[in-house]
């Protein structure tokens, strides 16, 4: 795999931030807010730069939740999986999209990075539910032929 990694980037952010290990999570975020994922080649340059070592750095990074070591799609898609949205029949939902966008088994992001979707144990909004999100927009009382129109709405407005 090529260098996805702009060094003059990386530089800017722990030159922001002073090289202090103290701020090694909010230069993740940064990253991370670039490219998506926290690339591997990431970690021993921020070692370098920080004074943490790369396994004190990548601990960091798998032990957050938002964090991410695997490209993520532009478009993000968070289908709960909640009691409520359980009961509700958010998995339909789920196989839907997948079968929509075309992911392999075990894969949650599209081979073109267009889109990512996630299972989440709740989003929060149990008397929406079934309830997905799009980019951190919530799509209340979800249903599979809603969910394919929403999908099929914003891949026409992403071809014009």
């Amino acid at each position: 795999m090529e260098n996805v990694v702009n060094m003059d980037f990386l530089e800017e952010i722990v030159s922001y931030f002073k090289r202090s290990p103290s701020s090694i999570i909010a230069m993740l975020q940064e990253i991370q807010e670039k490219y998506r994922y926290l690339p591997k080649e990431i970690f021993p340059f921020l070692s370098k730069s920080t004074g943490l070592s790369e396994a004190r750095i990548y601990s960091l990074a798998t032990f957050y939740e938002n964090f991410s070591l695997e490209p993520k799609g532009k478009n993000i898609i968070k289908v709960c999986d909640g009691t409520a949205c359980h009961v509700r029949k958010s998995l339909p939902i789920l196989e839907r999209l997948k079968a929509k966008l075309k992911l392999e088994p075990g894969a949650v992001t599209t081979k073109d990075l267009a889109f990512t979707v996630e299972v989440v144990a709740c989003l929060g909004a149990c008397g929406l539910s079934p309830v997905i999100t799009l980019n951190g927009k919530a799509y209340p009382a979800m249903t599979p032929d809603k969910a394919t129109e929403l999908l099929e709405s914003l891949i026409e407005v992403k071809g014009e």
